[in-house]
């Protein structure tokens, strides 16, 4: 269960400061993002093979490709370890082939950190060995927070922007790197006081990066010109965010595409829905078994 950790220990290979931020993409080089799996490994699984990442042992086949996923991996089903053991074995595998695999954080992984575990699945925690050696898994030393602590919450490769809920102007004028610092300094300062710090910071609340849902839920007569200053403030052409579950299973876009909603319920704690996006320079499809669908794309960002 410690093992990829112990990566981390060995390397030192994590998504901090700007190891990724705002990473130059070839024009034709291929980006898949997936949305929240919630602790459910078949689905993520089936899905991952027929976007060509992995085959059928579950190894990387993806080549150069960059894949993200924006957050939400446990939660909500019983394959929390599971998840985060895929994804780490992704994130070796991928760059012997010239690929890339970017997790970031989401609200429910923040949620877990702080012992916030309203939405735990019934028997999850038996995968751990019981409630406490949950506990011990997501603290600073244990081996899910030593991996969750390391990682970012927004990301940009090339004009995409990549991030778990949305991204305000506010905190697009402050930056990406600001974004992630700041995440970084505070999850580490509660972990090592061991909650008696408080993680109040206005980045984890109802507005941030992890937790907002306006460009998701709000009237498009309004909500697409607040889209544009962030946008705008983060030189970036289109947002892909996660947290607001599409529950036909249907990766959609809103502002002429310039926000995507990739979030279609992976998990079958509800329905189930399966699907990725796939990004080639400015053609954008959502990603189906049976099919691919082509979305409204924004003109390239200048």
């Amino acid at each position: 269960m410690a093992k990829f950790s112990y990566f981390f220990l060995l390397t030192g290979y994590a998504l901090v400061g700007s190891i990724v931020l705002a990473l130059s993409v070839q024009e034709d080089r291929r980006i898949v993002a997936l949305g929240d799996l919630h602790g459910d490994l078949e689905n993520t699984v089936d899905i991952l093979r027929f976007s060509n990442i992995i085959d059928h042992d579950n190894r990387w086949i993806g080549g150069d490709t960059i894949f993200v996923q924006t957050g939400d991996v446990l939660d909500r089903g019983l394959d929390t370890i599971k998840l985060f053991d895929l994804l780490q074995n992704l994130r070796e595998e991928a760059p012997l082939q010239g690929g890339l695999v970017i997790p970031l954080l989401g609200n429910h992984e923040l949620m877990n950190l702080v012992g916030d575990w309203r939405y735990v699945y019934p028997g999850e925690p038996e995968t751990f060995g019981g409630m406490e050696a949950r506990k011990r898994a997501f603290e600073k030393d244990g081996f899910i927070g030593e991996y969750l602590k390391l990682l970012n919450i927004t990301t940009k490769v090339g004009s995409t922007v990549f991030c778990h809920g949305g991204i305000t102007p506010h905190f697009s004028r402050l930056g990406i790197d600001w974004i992630n610092d700041r995440t970084h300094e505070t999850i580490v300062t509660y972990m090592e006081s061991q909650g008696s710090q408080g993680i109040e910071h206005g980045i984890f609340g109802g507005t941030g990066p992890t937790w907002y849902r306006g460009y998701a839920m709000e009237e498009e007569d309004t909500i697409c010109s607040v889209l544009d200053q962030a946008l705008a403030l983060l030189e970036a052409n289109r947002m892909v965010v996660g947290h607001t579950v599409q529950h036909d299973g249907a990766i959609r876009t809103r502002c002429n595409g310039k926000i995507i909603l990739i979030d279609i319920g992976i998990s079958r704690t509800y329905n189930g829905g399966k699907g990725a996006l796939e990004i080639r320079g400015n053609t954008v499809h959502a990603l189906y078994a049976d099919r691919a669908v082509q979305l409204d794309s924004p003109p390239p960002y200048k």
